[in-house]
């Protein structure tokens, strides 16, 4: 009896309990767990926008995105991962990277989540997987679009490429705006312009069980997809000067001297940015890494290298517009130059001499004799001052990130620089670009804009125009004017340009071989700039010194020369004489640009 009702007591007890947790589920936290509830039915998705199109100025597309197959696996349908990922092995290709790849996201992401195994899959690929999907529960193949450059190599150090988002990229990034998105721009003008490219992030609302799994959408909120990019560049001579250069390693710029278009951006050697858009293989990054000629250096950007004496026509303009020198003026060269009261011979490049020359003649033959001798009159202060206005030793401000600014020596830099003075004969080689001297090939084209435009410093770009998706408007991205260089007589720029002209199309002229049956007139001025540095009388010889440390070769020009519509740098590493290397590059960029043109 006794038991009994202990029974009917306890039994009541419990009711109550469970009566009083109803109430407080169903009445006094209806509103709270009602919320969560909701919470739990309705998940809010991201969906990642379409990534701008590229298209040099001609409409060829230079980066575009294509339908793509990718493998996906979702771990929590998953019992064996081991056993699963061996068995797709045993049709599709899985590398090292993919599964290293796939471990991370499977550590970062939700079980129910799917994460991508492979991207690119190809059709054999897609077919094979399909005859044996019921074999692979929790394992399906997806399509998306993914980047492509079906160009290649061409211009790849001025197009760039993306690549998967990592952890350094997700710190800057908008991580709102790059919910659901996998790639980001990693240099190139796919870093550069990342904004306009990317686009805005859409939404969708999905209805999903309580395993996280989609029963229906509910609300859809469409991306906007990110900008196309029109650039100034020219494919067709961009092609035609990276073709030029054959085996050597150097780079060039070609620029529109009207409005600082960059019609080609050259670095050599180049590199294939595809298969850096879902993850290189390590080996095949290594060889690129290790690769003695680093054809991942950016060297129209990076580069920086002694002008040689493609600086002789910005010297000469110093001399003129300061009054140091003039066009009467003369320098008697003999093969070399010495300071006042010192031993020191400076050697002219021709060691007879060049006889009496004036600056037409130091310009045309390349003499270092009179530019010596017009350096140590000029000083090194107006040097610096005179030349900085050309833009050399600062940036050029081109749209596209990681530019070096070069080096235009000063006593200011050397004394905070190296805790050193200035000595007379640095002032003596900065007057043939060497010594301390350094310049970037932009800067060099830059500059040599400046000088078939009149003295606009123009700053040179790489994007034309940008077009929002769905529109036919192209709007355009404007020249920008830095400076407009002070001319203090018009016949001191003519005399210069005259003496270039004569360094292309006069008998005795240093590049007079691309000058023969030239269509157009142009004005240049040759280069050779020394990698090390030679003893007072030790003599240079090519075929006795290993490549890499042989002269690079420069040039300069623009043309035509009465309208001049480009402007090029060309520097060949390790190719010796101006004249006989670089030059013929320049020329054949010319003429792809100003003859071989479709009409």
């Amino acid at each position: 009896m006794n038991r009994a009702i202990l029974l009917l007591v306890s039994g009541c007890l419990l009711l109550c309990i469970l009566f009083a947790r109803l109430v407080y589920l169903q009445v006094v936290a209806h509103e709270h767990f009602t919320t969560l509830s909701e919470d739990n039915r309705v998940k809010l998705q991201p969906i990642p926008p379409n990534r701008g199109l590229i298209y040099d100025r001609n409409g060829l597309i230079l980066a575009e995105n294509l339908p793509s197959y990718r493998l996906e696996i979702t771990p929590e349908q998953i019992d064996d991962m081991g056993t699963t990922l061996s068995a797709l092995e045993d049709i599709i290709e899985i590398r090292d990277i993919d599964r290293t790849r796939f471990e991370k996201l499977r550590r970062r992401k939700p079980r129910f989540e799917a994460i991508p195994l492979r991207f690119h899959l190809n059709d054999e690929e897609v077919a094979r997987f399909s005859v044996n999907r019921h074999r692979f529960p929790g394992v399906d193949i997806t399509a998306g679009l993914a980047r492509h450059y079906p160009q290649g190599p061409l211009a790849v150090h001025a197009l760039g490429y993306v690549g998967r988002i990592d952890e350094k990229a997700l710190k800057t990034l908008d991580s709102s705006n790059y919910r659901g998105t996998s790639h980001v721009g990693k240099n190139g003008i796919e870093k550069t312009y990342e904004e306009l490219l990317h686009g805005k992030v859409g939404f969708q609302q999905v209805e999903i069980t309580a395993q996280g799994r989609i029963i229906r959408v509910l609300n859809r909120t469409p991306p906007v997809s990110g900008h196309n990019l029109y650039l100034t560049l020219d494919s067709r001579v961009q092609a035609v000067a990276e073709q030029a250069f054959g085996d050597y390693s150097g780079t060039a710029i070609a620029i529109d001297p009207n409005n600082g278009d960059v019609l080609a951006f050259v670095s050599l050697p180049t590199y294939d940015p595809n298969p850096f858009v879902n993850g290189i293989d390590y080996d095949d990054y290594a060889a690129l890494r290790n690769n003695d000629k680093e054809p991942l250096f950016n060297r129209a950007l990076r580069g920086q290298y002694p002008p040689g004496s493609t600086v002789k026509p910005f010297m000469g303009l110093a001399g003129l517009e300061s009054g140091v020198s003039s066009s009467h003026s003369s320098t008697y060269c003999p093969g070399f130059y010495r300071l006042a009261g010192k031993d020191r011979k400076y050697h002219d490049w021709k060691r007879s001499g060049h006889g009496t020359v004036d600056l037409n003649i130091a310009i045309t033959q390349s003499c270092d004799v009179y530019f010596y001798d017009l350096a140590q009159s000029l000083g090194i202060d107006r040097i610096h001052d005179y030349l900085q206005h050309f833009g050399f030793g600062k940036a050029t401000g081109i749209d596209i990130q990681g530019e070096l600014s070069g080096l235009l020596p000063s006593k200011d830099w050397k004394r905070s620089h190296r805790d050193l003075p200035w000595f007379p004969g640095e002032t003596i080689i900065t007057g043939i670009g060497q010594g301390f001297f350094l310049v970037t090939p932009i800067q060099l084209a830059t500059a040599t804009a400046a000088l078939a435009n009149g003295g606009r410093m123009l700053q040179p770009q790489i994007v034309h125009a940008d077009q929002e998706a769905e529109s036919d408007e192209l709007v355009p991205h404007q020249p920008q004017l830095h400076e407009t260089i002070t001319i203090k007589e018009q016949q001191h720029w003519d005399q210069v340009i005259a003496a270039m002209t004569d360094v292309v199309h006069s008998a005795r002229g240093t590049a007079r071989h691309i000058g023969k049956d030239s269509p157009y007139r142009i004005a240049g001025k040759t280069g050779t700039a020394q990698v090390f540095g030679l003893k007072e009388e030790e003599k240079y010889d090519a075929e006795a010194i290993a490549e890499k440390l042989r002269d690079h070769a420069l040039f300069i020009a623009f043309a035509p020369l009465d309208e001049p519509k480009i402007a090029v740098a060309v520097i060949v590493e390790n190719g010796g004489g101006g004249g006989s290397v670089a030059a013929p590059i320049a020329r054949k960029i010319l003429d792809a640009y100003l003859v071989e043109a479709p009409s």
